[in-house]
């Protein structure tokens, strides 16, 4: 792993990779105040579709070909991931979403669907806090906006809940805490991610074995310099920001889908009625928190039902 990782980084690069999205290209741009890497494919109505941690754009490989058969889907690296800028600043949600408001501007664009996972669903959802008219359905993967739940979380687990294995009933996320960190996790990560990577990935999936070897490899490259962990840990160390931000946001009008794996679906059923009207939850219970790997098939077959629903009722 760590030879493909540092002995290979062109095999990594958004050149190389694209050849696997065939229909899609590679486009940079400059939006609020940073320059942003997307690929786009596909035509009819835009979907636009955000990533979470330690992913990149590439994640959406298993589901973007048939997601473009029928949609414009717009997958971006957020501030701070793959080839997207990686400022010091900036890695609050809501400047986060705005960053992703500014490039639908320049696409011409005047309303788009989003679909995100992890910290790419915090913000799409903050997309539609902030930009409700430009916000035309919305669609959050095993990950919502921070919240003051966030304050509950155990600092120890409770015995017998860490296991190889994540508890669904009880999970324990110590790298929420350990993000949080300023400074040492990229002293400690540099050059090892994939360390980090791996134990993620067979901790969170209930088949590891669907992360194939070469897309741990495309991640591990993407995080495996200390300017990449720094950024990329920026979007935990801003979720006190991102809950002060959520008391003052309306209830979101827009459709709103929530897909959760055994581990999240409990808590987004909960979670999301609070925030959202027109709410759709679904459970993949026999995948874990990388959906698209895990189980893309049944991701599609909700996605496409709710997309399509909507459509036929404007």
């Amino acid at each position: 792993m760590n030879e493909n990782v540092n002995g290979k980084a062109e095999l990594y690069s958004d050149a190389e990779l694209i050849k696997n999205f065939p229909g899609f290209e590679n486009k940079y741009t400059s939006v609020n105040g940073i320059e942003l890497h997307y690929v786009e494919g596909g035509q009819g109505e835009p979907l636009l579709c955000l990533p979470g941690w330690p992913q990149t754009w590439y994640s959406l490989k298993p589901v973007a070909l048939k997601l473009a058969e029928k949609y414009r889907v717009i997958i971006v690296d957020l501030r701070g991931m793959g080839t997207s800028e990686k400022p010091e600043s900036g890695y609050d949600k809501k400047t986060m979403a705005t960053d992703i408001y500014e490039l639908v501007l320049s696409l011409g664009l005047e309303k788009v669907s989003l679909m995100g996972h992890d910290i790419g669903g915090m913000v799409a959802m903050s997309f539609a806090f902030n930009f409700p008219e430009s916000t035309e359905k919305l669609i959050v993967l095993d990950g919502s906006h921070p919240s003051e739940g966030m304050y509950q979380m155990p600092l120890i687990p409770s015995p017998g809940k860490f296991n190889e294995k994540m508890d669904g009933e009880m999970p324990y996320a110590w790298w929420m805490g350990f993000n949080q960190v300023k400074g040492l996790p990229e002293q400690l990560l540099e050059g090892r991610f994939h360390l980090l990577q791996d134990w993620l990935f067979n901790y969170v999936m209930i088949d590891e074995s669907k992360m194939t070897e070469f897309e741990r490899s495309v991640y591990a490259h993407a995080y495996n310099d200390k300017e990449s962990i720094r950024a990329s840990n920026a979007w935990y160390q801003n979720f006190n920001q991102d809950i002060e931000d959520l008391k003052h946001y309306q209830k979101l009008q827009m459709p709103v889908l929530g897909i959760g794996s055994y581990i999240s679906y409990n808590y987004m059923n909960y979670g999301l009625p609070f925030v959202a009207n027109d709410l759709e939850v679904f459970g993949i219970m026999n995948s874990g928190h990388y959906l698209f790997e895990e189980k893309p098939q049944e991701v599609l077959d909700i996605v496409f039902k709710f997309l399509d629903s909507k459509k036929q009722e404007k």
